[in-house]
C-alpha cells in the first residue's frame, strides 16, 4: 500500500512539475489543441492588470493568463495578488485595477449602501463551495463526543449542535468564544452565522453603532486575512474559523486545527468569489469586458475537465499565484477534503469552476447575500421585495456573459448546451444544512423563515 500510495505521488508532482516547467503549447488541452480562432473583436484596452487573494478560487484567472486565453482575446494581462479584501475593492474602485478576483458580497455591499458605496458590476461568478470551517484542537476535542459516528468515524455532515454546549462552557466561565471569518460581507461570514443559526446559537447582528456585528452574540465573529487564519488559530487568538482553501487544509497539515464542515454540506453549490470590474469600465470598454468574460468562461471550462485539475495544482503552487505547498493545495482541489488528519473523504464538487453552469451569475445568487445583509443588521431597515430584484440587476450582469458564451459557441470552444436557459432566477431549492427552503423571486419570505435574524415587513 505505501509502494502504490508513492507511486500516486509521485505521478501528481511529475504532473505538477511538467505544469511549472512546461510551455504553453503543452498546457492547452486537446479541446483547444486545433483551435486557431483568435478574438474578432476590437479591443479598446488591451493592457490590464488584474487583482486577487492567495486562495485557490483564483484558479481561472491564472488558468487564463498561463494557457494563454487572455492573450488569444488579444489581451495582455498582469495579476496580482492583494494583501486583503478591502484593498481588492478600493483598488478596483480607485481605477488601479482593471478588476479582481472578489467575494460576491463585495460589489453587493457597494451598490446596496453598506461599506464603501460604488457601482461595480460583475459578468463572470467564478466558482461553487470551496470554503470550509475549522476549529481548534481544544475545541475539537470538546466537540467531538457530541458527534455521531459511524465505523469509528464522525458522521457528515456536523452540525453547529455540536459546538453548542463548547460555546456554553465557555460563556458560563466568563470566556468569549471567539471565531474568524474573512470580511463583514464575505460568503464566509454568511456561511458561518448560517451554520451557527440554525443550531440555536447566535453570531450576532451589525447596528450603527457595533459595525463589528456583535450585538446580542454568543460566538463573536471577527476579521483575520485568509492566509492569516492558520497562524492566528495556533497563537489562540480565534477558536475557529471560516476560509477558503488551502487554509483549511493547512491547519490539518500543521496539525493545529480540524475542519468540522464545509460551505457545500451548508448551502450545496453555492456561489463563492465573482470577476468585478466597474460600471464605468464596462461602459467605456465593453468589448474589453466581453473579451475577459470569453478568458474566463474558457479557464473555467479547463478547470471542470476531468485529468487537468493536477496540472492546476502546479499552476496555483507557483509563488506568483496561491504560493501554498502543492501537496496542501491537492488535497481539496483533486477531489477530495481531510477533516481529521487521516480522515480524507471524496469531495469531487468541493471546487467546482464550470459544472452546474457555475460561471453564469443568477440574480438568485446575488440576492441571497442581499438577504442575509438584511437577515444580520448590514441593511438596517426594511426594503420592498422589488428592491432586491431591482439592485441586483444593477449589479449582477448576466447579459455581457451570455455575449460571451455565445461568441464561445461560434468559435467551437464551449456547447450551446453550456447556457443555461434561465430568466436569471435558479429553481427553489432546500440544499441548505436546516433544509430551510430558499426561493430567489420572494427574498422577504426567506428572510422571515428563520427563528434568528431581523424580521421584515411585506412592503
Amino acid at each position: 500500500m505505501k509502494i502504490l500510495k508513492s507511486i500516486f505521488t509521485l505521478s501528481i508532482l511529475a504532473v505538477i512539475w511538467t505544469a511549472c516547467t512546461g510551455g504553453k503549447a503543452q498546457d492547452r488541452s486537446v479541446e483547444d489543441a486545433g483551435q486557431a480562432a483568435k478574438s474578432s473583436l476590437l479591443i479598446e484596452k488591451p493592457q490590464l492588470t488584474f487583482g486577487f487573494i492567495k486562495l485557490t478560487d483564483m484558479a481561472p484567472l491564472a488558468i487564463a493568463k498561463e494557457l494563454g486565453y487572455f492573450e488569444d482575446e488579444g489581451l495582455f494581462v498582469t495579476i496580482e495578488a492583494q494583501s486583503n479584501w478591502k484593498n481588492v475593492l478600493d483598488r478596483v474602485i480607485d481605477g488601479q485595477l482593471d478588476g479582481s478576483h472578489m467575494l460576491a458580497g463585495q460589489p453587493i455591499a457597494a451598490g446596496a449602501g453598506f461599506g464603501r458605496q460604488a457601482e461595480l458590476v460583475t459578468p463572470f461568478s467564478m466558482d461553487l463551495n470551496g470554503n470550509g470551517i475549522t476549529v481548534s484542537n481544544e475545541v475539537w476535542a470538546k466537540m467531538k463526543p457530541n458527534v455521531p459516528t459511524r465505523d469509528g468515524k464522525p458522521v457528515h455532515p456536523i452540525k453547529a449542535d455540536a459546538l453548542a454546549p463548547v460555546v456554553k462552557e465557555y460563556k458560563t466561565a466568563g470566556k468569549p468564544f471567539k471565531m474568524g471569518m474573512v470580511f463583514p460581507v464575505s460568503t464566509h461570514n454568511y456561511e458561518i452565522r448560517y451554520w451557527l443559526a440554525a443550531a440555536g446559537i447566535s453570531p450576532g447582528f451589525y447596528t450603527a453603532d457595533n459595525i463589528q456585528g456583535q450585538v446580542n452574540a454568543d460566538v463573536l465573529l471577527s476579521v483575520t486575512p485568509p492566509p492569516q487564519m492558520p497562524a492566528t488559530l495556533e497563537a489562540g487568538t480565534i477558536y475557529g474559523y471560516c476560509v477558503g482553501e488551502p487554509w483549511n487544509q493547512q491547519a490539518v497539515f500543521k496539525g493545529i486545527g480540524v475542519p468540522v464542515t464545509t460551505n457545500y454540506d451548508i448551502w450545496k453549490n453555492n456561489p463563492e468569489k465573482v470577476f468585478v470590474m466597474t460600471k464605468k469600465f464596462v461602459e467605456q470598454y465593453p468589448n474589453t469586458a466581453l473579451a475577459v468574460t470569453k478568458a474566463l468562461i474558457r479557464a473555467a471550462k479547463w478547470l471542470d475537465t476531468p485529468g487537468n485539475r493536477p496540472q492546476a495544482v502546479g499552476i496555483l503552487s507557483m509563488p506568483a499565484y496561491v504560493g501554498a505547498d502543492s501537496v496542501v493545495i491537492a488535497n481539496s482541489m483533486t477531489g477530495t477534503f481531510e477533516f481529521e488528519k487521516g480522515d480524507k473523504r471524496e469531495m469531487p464538487d468541493f471546487n467546482v469552476f464550470f459544472r452546474y453552469h457555475a460561471t453564469y451569475p443568477f440574480y438568485s445568487d446575488g440576492i441571497w447575500f442581499l438577504t442575509q445583509m438584511r437577515r444580520w443588521g448590514q441593511i438596517p431597515e426594511s426594503k420592498p421585495a422589488d428592491w432586491y430584484h431591482q439592485t441586483i440587476k444593477e449589479i449582477y450582469r448576466p447579459d455581457i456573459w451570455k455575449k460571451a458564451a455565445d461568441l464561445l459557441v461560434e468559435e467551437g470552444h464551449i456547447a450551446a448546451s453550456d447556457i443555461p436557459e434561465t430568466d436569471g432566477y435558479k429553481e427553489v431549492t432546500s440544499d441548505f444544512i436546516d433544509g430551510n427552503a430558499y426561493d430567489g423571486k420572494d427574498p422577504i419570505g426567506y428572510i422571515n423563515s428563520f427563528s434568528i435574524g431581523n424580521k421584515d415587513k411585506s412592503l
